[in-house]
């Protein structure tokens, strides 16, 4: 037993800095409601800062078009550069409360979410432009004692200790600032009643920016002491956000000690099932590390199922809100015209556009998904590319190991996908809001390491070939020699597949099913007493966005014929989510405005052409708009559209009204 208990005592490192991250996540929910993704990455950025600092003397800046450096000279020490890095997370903390989250604090949750994904999104991708690091991690000196040191007859490193030690004060002294200081009591006050605070002369604002600062100073402090342990990565660090998020859910996003101590508990629990593995010998499909991330969604799920209510509260409902839901409207022109100009493009064009034109097809019919099941229905979901990785892998094993044919493997492979997404969906039935985005991260995150990352999927050699699909002796596959590379055949399959996926989505949003989800995105308590069965319109949305976004990894799939962890991961669905919400997350022509978009596709291959580059900072870019449009206009680039469209034809005929009120009015736009 000994051996258990010794890595019991290891996990406190791991859980000190789950525990420290969840501490930020309770400081930041305290002073402005919100619940931040990107909280991590904050503290991702702040430990590459140092990290820079004490190798080539640089302060890296965070804002693209601004120096990218600063050379304060020489090498700093030690207490030189943690003093600069202090101050770099302490202005990153000040700049993203008042920028970013501050502005938000009354808006609804959908808004916040999006925003701190593209918050996340834009700093994981000027860490990669900025550092230079890519995938490669980085392991720093130690700043605490090392060593060994016996307890309980047991050998643990020191730094382990020390950091739990350090965590556990800094909860206690957190504890004592927010129950006897004035401090504690304007952040509270604020955080109940801010208009109310106010009229009592309470400086609000200030004290929210001092949580913030606070904030990204635990989150900066958390992933420096972390490099030593767990090495530095800009992909690793940010996803720290997931077990963090779980421990500040376990202390109901206001509790110092709960969250502290299930930070450390979930580490503990994760060494625990890393020496489980080693004894026992799972399967070599098994991943160890997989079942490690696992646990904090297998907490999540445990807080839902405590804590979960079936129907919301009275006066919930009024938070929820969502951008407005424009009436399909004109679909056959649109369709047409779509499969037309589609179709000529890709006879005409060359590869280069083909590819373009391909990527942006495939990526629309999964943005669909994310319309259905956040637009149209409000379940704010961060999974859809994790049910299109067990479709895509799917295919890929039973046509390319079983020999399954085409088209009966596709389908197998949806329905499998289907089955998953059903599975993650169940917490809907009881949670909503933040907290189901918080529940499908964890599940997209646990299904990448379990599953994208498993040897039945991808073998020995980390991929897993696709044949090309085949019908009728027709070879419909994408890939050709040189020129003729991104066949046409196969672009036409897949644009007939899309349109054909959004003229259903168009015509379910006017349908009768279609004014339940919308009913039910409203107003639960209302829909349920209306008559309509909450828990099965949130399921029927899970199982029907599921397939759309299974469909889209199958076509994924075909597209580039070996695939790996890195064709389906969770930063791919958070980037999609970001596109659809500024597309439009509420209406089809959100999601095509989202598809043009993604990294790869028509706007990459228009930027390419026109010599004007730019490509490289698309992603960065794109979380930077993202937050903006969240601040000044929630319902994306098509509701902008369709609301000048309106005033500039002031004349026209009164809208037919057919759908509740979502957002604070109807929204009946001309596109589909």
């Amino acid at each position: 037993m000994s051996g258990y208990f010794q890595f019991l005592l290891l996990g406190l490192g791991g859980g000190a800095i789950v525990a420290a991250l969840a501490l930020g996540v309770v400081l930041e929910h305290r002073a402005s409601g919100v619940v931040n993704f990107a909280h991590a990455a904050m503290g991702m950025y702040v430990a590459f800062v140092y990290f820079e600092l004490r190798n080539t003397g640089d302060v890296v800046l965070p804002v693209l078009g601004l120096p990218a450096r600063l050379h304060v000279g020489g090498t700093p020490s030690v207490v030189l550069a943690l003093g600069i890095t202090a101050v770099v997370a302490a202005l990153l903390g000040l700049i993203v409360f008042a920028l970013v989250f501050h502005p938000l604090r009354q808006a609804p949750p959908l808004a916040r979410v999006v925003a701190s994904i593209g918050l996340l999104l834009y700093l994981q991708e000027v860490a990669k432009l900025r550092f230079q690091q890519g995938t490669a991690v980085l392991a720093l000196e130690s700043l605490l004692p090392t060593g060994g040191i016996d307890v309980l007859g047991v050998a643990v490193q020191r730094d382990r200790l020390w950091l739990a030690a350090l965590v556990v004060a800094t909860a206690a002294a957190l504890w004592a600032l927010y129950r006897f200081t004035r401090f504690g009591l304007v952040t509270r006050a604020a955080a109940e009643n801010e208009r109310g605070a106010l009229l009592l002369g309470l400086r609000t604002a200030a004290v929210g920016a001092a949580n913030w600062v606070l904030a990204a100073l635990l989150a900066g402090a958390a992933l420096i002491l972390a490099a030593p342990i767990s090495g530095l990565n800009p992909i690793s660090g940010s996803l720290l956000v997931v077990p963090a998020l779980a421990a500040a859910m376990v202390g109901g996003f206001a509790s110092f000690s709960l969250a502290t101590a299930a930070g450390l508990g979930i580490g503990m629990v994760q060494s625990l099932v890393l020496k489980l593995v080693v004894d026992v010998q799972p399967p070599s499909w098994l991943s160890g590390a997989g079942l490690q991330l696992a646990v904090p969604f297998l907490v999540v799920v445990a807080v839902m199922i405590l804590r979960g209510r079936s129907l919301p509260d009275r006066g919930t409902a009024s938070a929820l809100r969502f951008p407005s839901s424009p009436e399909p409207r004109r679909l056959l022109a649109w369709a047409g015209t779509g499969m037309g100009v589609g179709t000529v493009a890709l006879l005409t064009l060359d590869s280069t556009w083909r590819q373009g034109i391909i990527t942006t097809t495939i990526a629309a019919v999964v943005c669909l998904s994310i319309v259905v099941l956040t637009g149209y229905v409000g379940q704010i979901s961060l999974a859809p590319m994790a049910f299109a990785g067990v479709a895509g892998f799917t295919v890929a094993k039973l046509q390319g190991d079983f020999g399954v044919p085409f088209p009966l493997a596709p389908v197998l492979a949806v329905v499998a996908a289907v089955a998953v997404g059903l599975l993650t969906g169940l917490p809907s039935v009881r949670v909503r809001g933040l907290n189901l985005a918080i529940a499908t991260l964890a599940a997209a995150v646990a299904i990448e390491e379990l599953v994208f990352r498993s040897s039945a999927f991808v073998g020995a050699a980390g991929a897993a070939r696709v044949p090309p699909p085949s019908l009728f002796g027709i070879d419909l596959g994408i890939a050709a020699r040189g020129a003729d590379n991104f066949r046409p055949v196969f672009g036409v399959v897949a644009l007939v597949v899309m349109l054909a996926l959004a003229s259903i989505v168009a015509n379910l949003r006017r349908s009768q099913t279609g004014m339940r989800w919308l009913a039910v995105r409203t107003n639960e308590r209302a829909a349920a007493a209306a008559g309509v069965d909450v828990a099965r319109a949130k399921l029927g949305a899970f199982a029907f966005a599921s397939l759309l976004a299974s469909l889209g990894g199958v076509m994924l799939a075909y597209r580039y014929q070996s695939l790996s962890v890195e064709t389906y991961t969770v930063f791919a669905s958070l980037s999609l989510i970001a596109l659809t919400y500024l597309g439009g997350i509420a209406s089809v022509s959100g999601a095509i405005i989202a598809s043009l978009l993604v990294p790869g596709g028509v706007l990459t291959v228009v930027l390419n052409q026109s010599g004007t580059g730019g490509t490289e900072y698309q992603l960065a870019t794109s979380g930077v708009a993202l937050v903006v449009l969240a601040v000044v206009y929630p319902s994306g680039i098509s509701g902008a559209l369709g609301r000048l469209r309106r005033r500039r034809a002031p004349d026209g005929p009164p809208a037919r009204v057919d759908a509740p009120a979502v957002g604070g009015g109807r929204d009946h736009g001309g596109s589909p």
